[in-house]
């Protein structure tokens, strides 16, 4: 088999960190190997070397990628000063909190949030890792795109985070459905 093209290398590696992303998210890094996350990406196992120094790498930048776009942009009205545009920014904030604690994203962990998706291997990892570095990062932004005049965002992101984790480990119960909305409630208000 020949080489592949410049462009087909980059297209693979693509392919291997949107992959890992979700699998990441939905099963844990631990979770996953190389060969089945290679599977999922429809590549050969022994391709994985020839675009990762180690499966720590891969965890690297797979976490960048789930945190992209998440949070991308200003909090609505931050360049406001009429209460109109606040008025605006919180209908934003409430249908973020809305959706965010909704029954369909508790349910799409691979294409979840990557705070809550990532939190248990990111308290596992290397604390000086890109992984954990990216991570904090990104948790900042989502606070700060949740935060308000009256508040920097950290209650508000912790409730939310904190009841999707706890809807998706009782999923199948009631209080999962309960979790949610009780922390909608708090998180909307």
């Amino acid at each position: 088999m020949g080489r592949v093209s410049k462009e087909q290398a980059q297209e693979n590696r693509r392919r291997i960190v949107d992959t890992a992303s979700r699998l990441f998210r939905e099963q844990g890094t631990a979770g996953v190997s190389v060969a089945d996350l290679m599977k999922a990406a429809g590549l050969t196992h022994g391709g994985f070397y020839k675009h990762f120094d180690s499966k720590e790498a891969l965890v690297d930048e797979a976490t960048a990628r789930a945190f992209d776009g998440v949070g991308a942009g200003d909090r609505p009205g931050d360049d406001s000063d009429t209460d109109t545009d606040e008025d605006a920014a919180k209908d934003a904030r409430r249908a973020f909190v809305e959706n965010y604690l909704s029954p369909e994203h508790r349910d799409d962990m691979a294409g979840g949030c990557p705070t809550a998706g990532l939190a248990t291997d990111m308290t596992r990892g290397a604390t000086g890792s890109a992984a954990r570095h990216t991570y904090a990062e990104g948790v900042r932004e989502f606070a700060r795109r949740m935060a308000d005049d009256d508040d920097d965002g950290l209650v508000r992101l912790s409730t939310m985070v904190g009841a999707l984790i706890l809807a998706r480990a009782v999923n199948g119960d009631p209080l999962s459905d309960a979790l949610l909305a009780a922390a909608r409630a708090e998180a909307s208000a």
